[in-house]
């Protein structure tokens, strides 16, 4: 059973390697193709907000790590509305591509600053019996969530874009 941390590692190189495979099939796979990793690659960012905003952040919402939990909520709203943007967009749509890699840019930075600042804070606010526990947690929604296409409540959640609890 992995920790928070580790879980959203795991799931960080799950979503590289899914923009790997678009990248690769972009050049000159068919349409379903890459509506098919689109789809794979918006479920899984949405699910992976969805437990980073409702089960990790509020859970690590204190002292140091605030206002990084401010930046990043903002990030997944960001990252939702390109998101939103691409649902309404067929592959052959000459920006799709090009919204793609704007996406792809969006979580790698966003990656990028969890994983080398976030994450630490973290470990040292919190017990590995307290990440194992979150990483349960996690990784039942998680589990969860992925059933259900949420990829579908993106639009939703962007206009709704919920603030994180003071």
């Amino acid at each position: 059973m992995a920790d928070a941390i580790e879980l959203l590692k795991k799931q960080h190189r799950e979503v590289e390697d899914l923009f790997e495979k678009f990248e690769k099939a972009s050049e000159g796979k068919g349409e379903q193709v890459l509506m098919d990793l689109f789809a794979r690659i918006a479920d899984n960012l949405a699910a992976h907000a969805t437990i980073e905003e409702k089960i990790f952040y509020p859970s690590v919402y204190v002292g140091p790590t605030a206002d990084k939990l401010q930046e990043a909520v903002e990030e997944h709203l960001a990252v939702k509305r390109v998101i939103a943007d691409l649902l309404d967009m067929d592959p052959s749509d000459t920006q799709f591509k090009a919204k793609m890699k704007v996406l792809q840019e969006m979580v790698e930075h966003h990656v990028e600053e969890e994983e080398k600042q976030l994450f630490k804070s973290v470990k040292k606010l919190m017990t590995k019996e307290e990440l194992a526990i979150l990483g349960e947690q996690m990784e039942a929604m998680f589990n969860e969530v992925i059933q259900t296409e949420p990829r579908m409540r993106v639009p939703r959640e962007t206009d709704e874009a919920a603030p994180l609890p003071q």
